[in-house]
């Protein structure tokens, strides 16, 4: 069925069609009646394509993560999801699996799909130029999670603070071993949480050991290589802290063939932690980042340059995650 068949049965023009279904002017409640039952009596269907070439806009957002069955970026989506479907926008996922060649080509396909706007989680290494060049082609682009390295709209949680309170609490139980799972610290966030494990050592005066800082993929697998070389020493460190999702399930794996047990055997805490954390025995201690809000932050930030100026000045926004102490780093009964 075409728009001249809709608008005959209507008894209307072709541009009331067009009108009512794109909502480019206002029409008559009567008259968008009459229209609405004729595209429902023809099973007329708009041509997408088309009329994303008319409008130049395709009413499509990309989101490009680099890991999305961790946690906290799965509820990032939900968020970004949310904001972006209330606005009337189709969310266009990709994966980039921690792979700048990977991420690279997902942004190349979401630019060749004329996508209106992009939110990327870049990987460590990542193509940075990609980016800008979206950017030069007209198209906003925000950084969600993992910020720096390109002027453009970003939105991430404070890591360094939350890190360095993490290493001092533990300090404030004794502890003065304290490794660190520290993943792949060419990810900005995982950056900045490496730089709050240093800061913590050195505020409660502990010179720092590189030897107890295990980095790589950050990847479970990964991770419990290196802490099975950390903890299986003859003097292994009494605490362990972890930057993520991914090397806290390392650790745990890694104590776990080594029949060590928290926090018996050594005090652990991480930074973003597992889904119904309150069911693990013993309760682990746990940075929670805003990751919903983080989400549909982004969103907000894309929305307001695809409505607003696109050349006004770019915004930054660090969200505060929350410390939950648990059992996990020798607190009695979740206690601090």
């Amino acid at each position: 069925m075409t728009i001249v068949e809709v608008a005959r049965l209507a008894g209307v023009s072709t541009s009331t069609v067009s009108h009512v279904v794109n909502g480019t002017r206002p029409v008559r409640a009567e008259t968008r009646a009459r229209v609405d039952e004729a595209i429902r009596e023809t099973g007329y269907r708009q041509d997408g394509v088309a009329r994303a070439l008319r409008r130049s806009r395709t009413d499509s957002i990309g989101l490009v993560l680099s890991d999305v069955s961790q946690p906290a970026f799965a509820e990032m989506i939900h968020g970004v999801e949310r904001e972006a479907t209330s606005a009337g926008y189709t969310l266009l996922l990709a994966n980039s699996a921690e792979d700048p060649a990977t991420e690279s080509r997902a942004l190349q396909v979401l630019a060749a799909r004329k996508v209106d706007g992009v939110i990327i989680a870049p990987v460590g290494g990542s193509q940075r130029s990609e980016i800008s060049t979206i950017q030069e082609q007209g198209t906003p682009v925000v950084l969600m999670d993992r910020l720096g390295g390109v002027r453009a709209d970003q939105v991430g949680v404070e890591n360094a603070a939350p890190m360095r309170d993490l290493v001092l609490h533990l300090v404030g139980h004794g502890h003065r071993q304290i490794a660190l799972a520290a993943g792949d610290t060419k990810v900005p966030t995982i950056a900045e949480r490496h730089r709050g494990y240093l800061d913590g050592l050195a505020e409660a005066g502990i010179e720092a050991d590189k030897s107890l800082i295990v980095t790589g993929s950050g990847l479970s697998a990964d991770t419990r290589e290196g802490m099975l070389s950390v903890l299986g020493r003859p003097q292994p460190p009494t605490a362990v802290v972890a930057v993520s999702t991914g090397s806290a399930a390392g650790v745990l794996e890694a104590a776990g063939r080594l029949g060590l047990r928290t926090p018996h055997d050594f005090a652990f805490a991480t930074f973003d932690g597992f889904p119904y954390a309150d069911l693990f025995r013993p309760g682990i201690t746990t940075v929670t980042q805003p990751a919903y809000e983080i989400g549909t932050t982004a969103m907000q930030l894309l929305l307001g340059r695809l409505e607003g100026d696109p050349k006004a000045r770019h915004r930054s926004v660090r969200l505060e995650p929350e410390i939950t102490y648990r059992e996990s780093c020798g607190c009695s009964n979740a206690a601090g």
